[in-house]
């Protein structure tokens, strides 16, 4: 690869596979919102170019200087959270913004598409989650999730575009959503408040950033087509210890509250990555074990913060 393009590089995946690119004197075209409150988190340098536009004006980018670009990154997504993840109509306009970035990817000459999917694709499974496990959304974004896969194979296909479609698990890392587990209870932590959680009793897979940067930089130095990668740690453990460890390194003099809020009707309760694929393919695996990665977030807090 020697330029890319990516959408949605504003959050830990994003940013954290920007300073891979960059470490790799990759030039990098970053589409991002102009009004993004966020946009400072994407690294200066020489070889990241921005290009402002949101989502639904991404078809309207033309490529006047038939310019070559390598490799499409496409990890945008409207409504990841909260009540936005079932509702469908927003959720119906990501499939069609994620073929948009398909036929851009055609527009700048990409002979790769590497999407950013869900383990909400898969609903509630007890199993750890493969490629070929059977698909059963039960929210509309993970609808949206699998049918935005199943289309933008079908016309990358046509296109002569390579795809690959990678189910994301739980990753967290430097410039995550404040509203994910781990950042809040960091936020909390440092605040010296009390963080209130479930029992916490659900079995989980947390993965480091940077770790899901350097797969994500594999597939696309890649020839790989039609792939589908389950990408998280391939380990697994309670909630509870991930909370634990998270207040042993940032604030060890706050007792955690669980059990204060009951679980979701249809709470997941086991989520596990299996990650043969990835391993067979890149010889990747996890490098970074999670107390690592929460220090290396506070530090990096610090340093932003000064606090």
């Amino acid at each position: 690869m020697k330029k890319v393009i990516i959408t949605g590089a504003t959050g830990a995946i994003g940013t954290a596979l920007i300073d891979k690119l960059v470490e790799n004197d990759i030039e990098v075209m970053v589409i991002v919102r102009e009004n993004s409150s966020r946009i400072n988190n994407i690294k200066k340098d020489k070889r990241v170019k921005i290009v402002y536009s949101d989502l639904s004006h991404i078809k309207d980018i033309k490529n006047y200087d038939n310019e070559v670009y390598d490799t499409f990154y496409h990890f945008a997504w409207d409504g990841t959270f909260g009540k936005y993840r079932d509702d469908k109509m927003l959720q119906e306009k990501n499939v069609e913004f994620a073929v948009d970035c398909v036929n851009m990817a055609k527009e700048f000459n990409c002979k790769m598409f590497i999407g950013a999917g869900s383990q909400a694709e898969y609903g509630i499974k007890n199993e750890k989650l493969k490629p070929d496990t059977e698909e059963t959304p039960i929210t509309e974004y993970g609808k949206a999730k699998l049918r935005a896969g199943i289309e933008t194979r079908k016309i990358a296909n046509e296109l002569n575009i390579n795809h690959i479609w990678v189910r994301v698990l739980s990753v967290y890392g430097e410039n995550d959503g404040e509203n994910s587990m781990v950042m809040s209870t960091i936020n909390k932590l440092l605040n010296n408040e009390t963080p209130i959680f479930t029992k916490a009793e659900q079995v989980w897979d947390y993965l480091y950033s940077r770790d899901a940067a350097e797969a994500f930089y594999l597939m696309g130095n890649s020839n790989y087509n039609n792939k589908v990668y389950v990408l998280g740690s391939g380990d697994e453990r309670v909630l509870k210890e991930y909370i634990e460890d998270i207040k042993n390194v940032v604030n060890d003099k706050i007792k955690i509250k669980y059990g204060d809020i009951p679980y979701n009707e249809n709470q997941l309760m086991y989520l596990s990555a299996d990650t043969t694929e990835l391993k067979k393919d890149f010889n990747w695996s996890k490098k970074t074990e999670f107390i690592q990665g929460i220090k290396n977030i506070l530090e990096y807090e610090h340093k932003k913060n000064k606090i």
